[in-house]
C-alpha cells in the first residue's frame, strides 16, 4: 500500500476511535448575577469615592483599588489603567438604609467585561466583583471580593 493511503488509513482510524478529538471551545462563564429590582440610573452615589482593597477568591491575590462615582458614571482606577474602560453608567437601588449599585463595564479594545455589584452603607462600601475575558476558544473568569470607605475625590487623579 503506497505510504499516502497508511497515513490516511491511521488517520481515519485515529479519528475514529476519539483519540485525537479536540474541542477548541470552552463553556461560557456567565458574569455575575446581579439581583433584580427597580433599579435607577439617578447618579445617587454621585461624587462618591471609595478606596476598596479586597482579594481574588480562587488566587487569593490582594487588589487595591479606587473607585469612582461622577455625573452618573462609574470608574475604576484599576480597570482604566489595564484596558481604557472609560466612564459607565451605574445604577442604584435602596433596601434597608443601603444603597446598592451595579455597574456592567466593557473594554473598548478587548474581551473584558467586568460586573460590580455594590452595597454602600454610611461611609463603607462592599462589593462583589466578576472580570470576564471571553475568547473563541476559552474563556477565563476572575471573581474578586472587596471591602473599602469612602475618601475625599481629590485622593485620586481623575
Amino acid at each position: 500500500m503506497p505510504q499516502i493511503l497508511q497515513i490516511a488509513a491511521i488517520a481515519v482510524a485515529t479519528l475514529g476511535t476519539g483519540a485525537a478529538t479536540l474541542t477548541v471551545m470552552n463553556e461560557d462563564i456567565p458574569d455575575l448575577a446581579v439581583p433584580e429590582g427597580d433599579w435607577t440610573t439617578a447618579g445617587a452615589l454621585d461624587g462618591i469615592t471609595f478606596e476598596i482593597y479586597g482579594k481574588d477568591q480562587a488566587s487569593g491575590a490582594e487588589m487595591e483599588d479606587y473607585i469612582v462615582f461622577r455625573d452618573g458614571t462609574f470608574q475604576s482606577t484599576d480597570c482604566e489603567e489595564y484596558c481604557n474602560f472609560g466612564w459607565t453608567d451605574y445604577m442604584t437601588k435602596e433596601i434597608d438604609g443601603a444603597t446598592h449599585f451595579t455597574v456592567t463595564a466593557i473594554c473598548p479594545d478587548a474581551p473584558h467585561t467586568v460586573v460590580w455589584y455594590g452595597t454602600v452603607t454610611e461611609d463603607e462600601v462592599t462589593v462583589d466583583v466578576t472580570w470576564t475575558t471571553r475568547r473563541w476558544y476559552w474563556t477565563n473568569q476572575i471573581s474578586l471580593q472587596a471591602v473599602g470607605t469612602v475618601v475625599p475625590s481629590e485622593a485620586i487623579s481623575s
